[in-house]
């Protein structure tokens, strides 16, 4: 009974992923719909999917049908693809009313985002802001600069509004192999080795209440903001020392050592220099380490965020503040990925076509059904979708053959020169454009098709 409940769950949630992807489509070709029919243009036919026709109706002059895949929709307007005598069609339209209608899908998928950001957000008890409020009894970005009640504004040039802001460029800070005879290095392990004593004794059972626990990770609290505040290696290696005795003084009878500080030449850290606002004033701190560890496969260093963040209240104009803060946040991330794009920082295979976003979807509605239920599985379908119909306003704008953007740049082009590019010049730059998009997203699919199987 419970595979059957789980296959039936799982079927659901992708049908609410095909709804809602087609709702995002829905909103883009109604934004083209709404802005020809509001220009006097007129629109023969308005569909949702593509593919054979399920059914049609015809209200007064506009087709309204519902097709067979649920992969895209259309809007056909008189006069878009072929010259047209009629007086509504749209290369009859004034040049600024076809500059609207081109660009009002974009703008509702824009739209849309807001709504689904702002459907996220709604159930959240607090958003969580960019200022911090205290530090991991080993954090490393403690004692290189960071302090409580900063106020982060950049990491390494990229300007952070929110904590979708943050999150986003700490993710970009890349891992570098460091001196390691540096001071901040030296306290670092110096707070390790405090830690992981502590941590030892809780997991040998040593340390078994709360309030002896409590206790003793206050002295390590203690402990540490004295080896950050040493000036040198003898300094923080002193403060160790005495950290050590007040972590002793709450687990009496009990032997604790620590072993010599292991200094290497070189350290793996992820390091960013980052701004702040502090005591009111922008201040730049350069060369901020963050917890850097190797798991036990011995891969890829990771990074952890060693802070912790204030938080703020959700109610009404939070809310709203937080909807279109958010929403712009991943504007620029879609902007950023694409400049990662065009300088070589990524390549095709971080990209996904249908296929990967569908498999992005189910894995990420699996995820929040296994640990919250049905209601997080749908609310992480409805976060892919927010970032996919931003995606789809933005890339739909960028100025590419066959795109809305490359449209664009034509009617740019005609109100420039006052004269509209010849039809079978724009067709022919237009057909080349969707060839090579339809080829990108044929690679993609394909490369997506075949990670599934590996």
């Amino acid at each position: 009974m419970s595979v059957f409940l789980n296959i039936l769950t799982t079927v659901g949630l992708i049908v609410i992923a095909i709804l809602l992807f087609e709702l995002i489509i829905f909103f883009h070709e109604g934004g083209h719909f709404v802005a020809a029919k509001l220009s006097g243009i007129k629109v023969n036919e308005f569909a949702l999917g593509m593919g054979p026709k399920i059914f049609s109706f015809k209200r007064k002059e506009t087709t309204y049908s519902l097709r067979l895949f649920p992969i895209g929709g259309f809007c056909a307007m008189e006069g878009e693809d072929a010259d047209s005598e009629n007086p509504r069609a749209f290369n009859n339209a004034k040049i600024y009313k076809r500059m609207i209608v081109i660009i009002a899908g974009a703008l509702m998928n824009i739209i849309l985002g807001l709504i689904f950001m702002g459907i996220i957000l709604a159930p959240s008890e607090y958003f969580t802001t960019t200022t911090v409020t205290d530090f991991s009894p080993k954090a490393y970005s403690a004692n290189s600069g960071l302090e409580v009640g900063d106020k982060i504004l950049s990491v390494d040039g990229y300007a952070v509004n929110n904590s979708m802001d943050l999150s986003y460029a700490l993710s970009k800070i890349k891992v570098q192999d460091v001196d390691g005879t540096e001071i901040q290095i030296y306290k670092q392990d110096c707070c390790n080795s405090l830690y992981e004593a502590y941590a030892k004794l809780v997991n040998d059972g040593t340390i078994s209440d709360d309030a002896t626990n409590n206790a003793a990770f206050e002295a390590v609290c203690k402990g540490a903001d004295l080896i950050n505040d040493a000036q040198n290696s003898k300094e923080a290696y002193e403060a160790l020392q005495q950290a050590v005795v007040g972590l002793s003084q709450t687990v009496p009878n009990v032997s604790i050592t620590i072993d010599a500080i292991d200094i290497q030449e070189t350290r793996p850290r992820y390091r960013a220099d980052i701004e702040v606002q502090r005591n009111g004033e922008r201040v730049k701190l350069e060369n901020v380490d963050f917890v850097t560890y190797v798991t036990e496969d011995n891969s890829e260093p990771q990074m952890a965020i060693d802070f912790y963040l204030d938080a703020k209240d959700n109610n009404f104009g939070n809310l709203i503040v937080e909807t279109g803060s958010q929403t712009v946040s991943v504007v620029r991330m879609v902007y950023d990925s694409l400049y990662g794009m065009v300088t070589g920082q990524y390549s095709i295979n971080d990209l996904s076509g249908p296929v990967g976003i569908a498999t992005v979807a189910v894995e990420v509605a699996q995820t929040g059904l296994e640990n919250s239920g049905f209601g997080e599985a749908v609310n992480n379908i409805i976060y892919i979708m927010m970032v996919i119909t931003v995606n789809l306003g933005i890339v739909n704008m960028l100025p590419f053959p066959a795109l809305d953007g490359g449209r664009f740049v034509f009617l740019l082009i005609e109100a420039i020169f006052r004269k509209p590019i010849p039809r079978k010049v724009e067709a022919i730059v237009n057909g080349v454009g969707l060839a090579l998009l339809l080829i990108l997203i044929a690679l993609i699919t394909f490369k997506d098709v075949f990670k599934l199987f590996m």
